[in-house]
C-alpha cells in the first residue's frame, strides 16, 4: 500500500501523460458539440497571484467536466501582454518592456502548468508579438475605410513635467500619480472608434445573453441612453448661440442659469478679454477629464458677464463657467434648473443664484426650501405660464413641441457612453498603422506593408515615448512614394483584448479570421472580475459586432454566459505609527492566536514575538500585504490541494476568505482519499466485475444508493449551478459513508470500490493529479482525464428503506432506518423506540418528534 500520497510525484506523472498526449489540443470536430470555456487573459506581471488561481481553476473545472460529458472543449490561454506597468518597471530598473514581459510570461506561463490548467497552449497568443497586433493593425485600417476610425482634437489629462497624456485613474487630487505635479485638460489630436453609432444595438443585446444581472445594469447605465430635446438659446452678446440637450424639458420655466465648460467658445471669448475669468478657466483645466473625477470636486463658477435670451419669458438668463461641466459632455453647457436638480440646486445656494420652483407633486405641495424636488412622475407644472397644471407626461410633450418649434429644436435619443479614444501617448503598446503627409494627412498603411513593428530594442530615457526620438521609426514612405512621418501614438490596450477571443479560434491563419471562427463563435462561458464589466466587456462586445459586420464572423456576441468570479480576500496584519501610518505585514510574517473554537484572537510578529493588530479582511493587494503566494502553496501542499481549497471555500461568484486552516483541512481529505483507495487495492481488486444489485444487504443498498445519489447532485452542481463546494462537500460524504461501511462480501466490495471509482472519476475536474493515480490505482481503463462522466442510474437510488438523520436541539445525534413508505406515525413511534435515540437525549425526556416530508426527524427534549 502506497500509504501517503507523494503529491511531487502525482503531479509529475499527470502532468507528463497530458503533454506526452497533447490530452487539451483540440481540432474543429462537427460530429462532437463544441464547448469554448475561456478564462480573462492576464497581465504578465510577473507572479501568478490567488485571484488568478481561482479564476483558472473555475474554467479548468469547467473545461474538464464538459470535456467527460463528451463535448470538443476549447481552453486556451495567452497574455495581455502590452502597457504601462512594463513601461514603469523598464524605467524603475533599466530593462526593456519587452525582456520584462517575456521573462515574466515564462514563469507565469510555468507556475500554470504547475497547477495542472488543461489549457491548449498550441493557440498560445501574446498580444506584443508582431503576429498577433499585425491584424488589429490590418482591421484599424478597415475601420479607417469604413468611417469607423477618425481622428479629432480631444480633450486628455496632460503632464508638462512627464510630458505625456494620463488616464483618468493616474491624475490624483489635481496632480501626476508619478511625479506628484499638477496636470490640465488639453486638447490634442486623438484617434477614436464610433461606438457610439453600436449605442442601442449594445444595449438590445443584453437581452439575449445569459450575463448576471447586475453586469448588464452597469452596461446599461454605462451606455446610459435618454430621449429628450436639444434646442438653441440665444446669445445676442457674441452673436451666436448656445446648443443645449435636456431630459427635462418641462422645467424649462426653472431655468435661472446656464453653466458652460472652461473650453467652451463662449467662455473663452470672455477670458480674452478678461484676467480673471481667464485665471479661473485655467484652474478649471486644471481638473481630470471623467465623470467620476468631476463628481468628487467642489463645485466652483464664475459669472461670465454675458446673457442668453429665455426661449419662452425672453427674458435674460446668466451664463457663467463652471469646473463641473465638460465639453465632451452634452456639448459643454447645461442649463442650470436649481429647483429640480441637485447639483443644480448646491451651486445656486452657494453663488446666491435665484431658485424657482417649476414643477410640484400631484397630490400635495412639496417644497423647496431644503433641497431639490427631483420627482419624474406624479407631478404637475407650477408657475411656467402657459403650462401650468400639466401633468409630467404632458408637460414633456407640451414644453418639448413648444422648443422644436420656437428654438430651433429637435427631439433627440442620447446616450451618455462616448466614442472610444483608443489612442494613448505610450511606447509599449500597437503602433497605430498611419503615416503622416507634410501636410499632416493621414494615411493607412497599406495591407502589405504590414505589421508595423514596434522596435524593442529600446532604452527610456525619462518617460518621453522612444518612438518620438526613434528616426528609423518615424521615418517612413506612403503609398505613392513619398516621405511621410509615423505615427507614434500606440493603442490603448483593450484594444487588442477585445478580439483575442477570436484569435484563439484560429492559430497561424494568414488573416485576420477564418472560418474556424465560426465553428467555436460564440464562447459558451467567459469567466472574469466584475471590475471589467463596462470597460473590457463593453469593448469586447463592440469589437464582435464590427467583425460580423465586416464578414469575419457570423455571430452578434462574443459570449453567451459570463461568470464574474468573487475576489480573494485575507486578513490583514499591521501596526501603526504615532503620525497614523500603517505598516502591513504578510501573513508568513505573523503567529496567530486563536480561541477553542478556532477563530482568530490575535497576533504576534515573528520578528520581535511582539503585538500587532489584526485588521480588516480585505482584497488581497501590495498595498495590504496580504497576498499568499501560489507558488509557496503548492509547494508546501501540491497543486490538488489549492485547487480544491479555492473550489471548496465559496460559491465562484462570492468573495473567497483564505484560510491556511482550510487548505490543510483540504489536504487532509486528499490524504484520507487516497488512503481508502490503496487500502481498497491492497485487499486485492480480483473479482471487481460489478454490484449485483438484486442481491444487496441494507447496508449494502445504502451505500450504492448513495453512489449515484452522489453523482446526481455533483452533475448538477458543477454542470448547471457551479457550485462546486457543495459538489465536493457531496463527494466527502460519499467517502464518509465508505469509511463506516464494514462488508467483506464480494458484493460489499464491489460497492466500495464503485463508491471509490465514482469519487475519483467525480473529483477529477477539481483534483486531476490525483485523481490521475488513484484511477490507474483501481485498475481503470484508459486515463482519468479521458473518462466520460458517470451516469446516475436512477433505479439505484430507489430503496425499501430510508435512513434519517436524528436532530437534538438542532445537531444530528444519530440515525435511523424505516421503511421507505412508513407513515409518520410509525416513523415517529420507531424514532421514539430508538436506542439511539434515547442515547443522544443527554437523558431528557422526549416531548415531541417532528417528521418533515419523511426525510428529518428533529427531536425535542427538555
Amino acid at each position: 500500500m502506497e500509504a501517503e500520497i507523494n503529491v511531487r510525484t502525482v503531479e509529475r506523472d499527470a502532468q507528463k501523460y497530458w503533454t506526452d498526449n497533447r490530452s487539451f489540443e483540440v481540432t474543429e470536430d462537427p460530429n462532437k458539440p463544441k464547448y469554448y470555456c475561456l478564462s480573462m487573459l492576464p497581465y504578465p506581471s510577473g507572479k501568478l497571484h490567488m485571484g488568478h488561481v481561482r479564476n483558472y481553476t473555475i474554467s479548468d473545472v469547467i473545461s474538464r467536466y464538459r470535456r467527460m460529458c463528451g463535448h470538443n472543449v476549447l481552453h486556451p490561454m495567452g497574455w495581455d501582454a502590452f502597457g504601462m506597468p512594463a513601461e514603469n518597471a523598464a524605467i524603475e530598473r533599466g530593462r526593456q518592456p519587452a525582456e520584462w514581459t517575456y521573462a515574466n510570461i515564462d514563469y507565469m506561463k510555468q507556475q500554470m502548468q504547475a497547477l495542472g490548467f488543461g489549457f491548449d497552449w498550441s493557440r498560445e497568443v501574446t498580444t506584443c508579438k508582431p503576429d498577433y497586433y499585425r491584424w488589429e493593425q490590418w482591421f484599424f485600417t478597415e475601420l479607417l475605410k469604413r468611417g469607423d476610425a477618425y481622428r479629432k482634437n480631444g480633450e486628455v489629462n496632460w503632464c508638462e513635467t512627464d510630458q505625456t497624456v494620463l488616464a483618468n485613474e493616474q491624475v490624483e487630487d489635481g496632480c501626476c500619480w508619478r511625479c506628484g505635479n499638477p496636470v490640465e485638460r488639453r486638447d490634442i489630436a486623438q484617434w477614436y472608434l464610433r461606438i457610439t453609432d453600436y449605442a442601442q444595438e449594445l444595449l438590445d443585446g443584453l437581452d439575449t445573453i445569459d450575463w448576471p444581472d447586475m453586469v448588464k445594469t452597469m452596461q446599461r447605465n454605462w451606455i446610459g441612453r435618454s430621449e429628450g430635446v436639444e434646442f438653441d438659446w440665444s446669445l445676442p452678446a457674441q452673436d451666436t448661440t448656445i446648443r443645449v440637450y435636456t431630459t427635462r424639458p418641462d422645467t424649462i420655466m426653472g431655468v435661472t442659469f446656464m453653466a458652460v465648460a472652461a473650453e467652451h467658445p463662449v467662455a473663452q471669448a470672455v477670458a480674452a478679454e478678461n484676467a480673471e475669468v481667464a485665471a479661473f478657466v485655467a484652474e478649471c483645466k486644471s481638473t481630470g477629464t471623467s465623470e467620476a473625477v468631476i463628481e468628487k470636486l467642489e463645485k466652483k463658477g464664475m459669472a461670465l458677464g454675458v446673457s442668453v435670451t429665455h426661449p419662452v419669458t425672453g427674458e435674460p438668463v446668466p451664463v457663467w463657467v463652471g469646473n463641473y461641466v465638460l465639453m465632451s459632455y452634452g456639448g459643454g453647457a447645461v442649463m442650470g434648473v436649481p429647483g429640480h436638480d441637485q447639483r443644480d440646486y448646491e451651486f445656486a445656494r452657494k453663488y446666491g443664484i435665484e431658485i424657482v420652483q417649476v414643477v410640484d407633486s400631484s397630490d400635495e405641495h412639496v417644497g423647496i426650501e431644503e433641497e431639490a424636488f427631483i420627482a419624474k412622475g406624479g407631478t404637475k407644472l407650477i408657475n411656467s405660464a402657459q403650462f401650468d397644471g400639466l401633468e409630467f407626461e404632458a408637460a414633456l410633450e407640451a414644453t418639448g413641441d413648444y422648443l422644436v418649434a420656437n428654438a430651433n429644436g429637435e427631439r433627440k435619443v442620447n446616450y451618455r457612453m462616448r466614442d472610444w479614444l483608443v489612442s494613448r501617448q505610450r511606447y509599449w503598446g500597437t503602433p497605430i498603422p498611419v503615416i503622416y503627409d507634410e501636410a499632416g494627412e493621414a494615411h493607412p498603411v497599406p495591407a502589405e506593408d504590414l505589421p508595423v513593428v514596434l522596435p524593442e530594442d529600446v532604452r527610456f530615457e525619462g518617460v518621453t515615448s522612444p518612438l518620438q526620438r526613434d528616426q528609423d521609426f518615424l521615418k517612413a514612405t506612403l503609398p505613392d512614394g513619398s516621405a511621410g512621418r509615423r505615427e507614434t501614438d500606440t493603442f490603448d490596450t483593450f484594444f487588442q483584448s477585445s478580439w483575442y477571443t477570436a484569435r484563439y479560434c484560429c492559430p497561424g491563419a494568414d488573416s485576420m479570421l477564418d472560418d474556424r471562427a465560426n465553428y467555436w463563435l460564440s464562447i459558451d462561458q467567459y469567466i472574469g472580475g466584475i471590475e471589467h464589466a463596462v470597460m473590457h466587456l463593453l469593448y469586447f462586445r463592440y469589437f464582435h459586432k464590427l467583425m460580423r459586420d465586416m464578414g469575419l464572423v457570423d455571430t452578434d456576441e462574443p459570449a453567451l454566459r459570463y461568470l464574474p468570479q468573487g475576489m480573494v480576500v485575507s486578513e490583514t496584519f499591521y501596526r501603526e505609527s504615532d503620525t497614523g501610518k500603517k505598516t502591513y505585514f504578510a501573513p508568513n510574517e505573523v503567529e496567530l492566536e486563536r480561541n477553542d473554537k478556532g477563530a482568530v484572537t490575535g497576533a504576534t510578529l515573528l520578528a520581535d514575538n511582539a503585538a500587532v493588530t489584526v485588521g480588516k479582511i480585505q482584497k488581497m493587494s501590495k498595498s495590504k500585504n496580504n497576498g499568499v503566494d501560489p507558488q509557496e502553496m503548492i509547494d508546501r501542499y501540491g497543486a490538488d490541494t489549492v485547487r480544491l481549497f479555492t473550489m471548496f471555500a465559496s460559491p465562484p461568484d462570492q468573495s473567497l476568505e483564505w484560510k491556511e486552516a482550510g487548505v490543510e483541512g483540504m489536504h487532509r481529505f486528499i490524504k484520507r482519499l487516497w488512503r481508502a483507495v490503496h487500502a481498497h487495492v491492497d485487499a486485492g481488486l480480483d473479482g471487481m466485475a460489478g454490484v449485483d444489485a438484486g442481491a444487496l444487504t441494507d447496508a449494502e443498498q445504502a451505500l450504492h444508493a448513495k453512489t449515484h445519489a452522489t453523482i446526481k447532485k455533483v452533475s448538477d452542481d458543477i454542470g448547471r449551478r457551479y457550485t462546486f463546494n457543495t459538489a465536493i462537500a457531496a463527494v466527502m460524504e460519499l467517502i464518509n459513508d465508505v469509511s463506516k461501511f464494514d462488508s467483506g462480501s464480494a458484493n460489499g466490495r464491489a460497492v466500495v470500490h464503485e463508491a471509490l471509482c465514482a469519487a475519483v472519476t467525480l473529483l477529477s475536474p477539481i483534483t486531476p493529479h490525483t485523481s490521475h493515480s488513484l484511477w490507474a490505482a483501481l485498475g481503470g481503463d484508459g486515463a482519468a482525464v479521458d473518462l466520460p462522466w458517470p451516469e446516475a442510474d436512477e433505479s439505484a437510488m430507489v430503496s425499501d428503506s430510508v435512513t434519517l438523520a436524528v436532530q437534538v436541539n438542532g445537531k444530528v445525534r444519530a440515525q435511523i432506518v424505516v421503511p421507505a413508505d412508513a407513515d409518520n406515525d410509525a416513523v415517529e413511534a420507531t424514532a421514539l423506540a430508538d436506542e439511539g435515540v434515547q442515547r443522544h437525549t443527554d437523558g431528557k425526556t422526549v416531548r415531541k418528534v417532528i417528521v418533515v416530508k419523511g426525510r428529518l426527524v428533529n427531536i425535542v427534549a427538555n
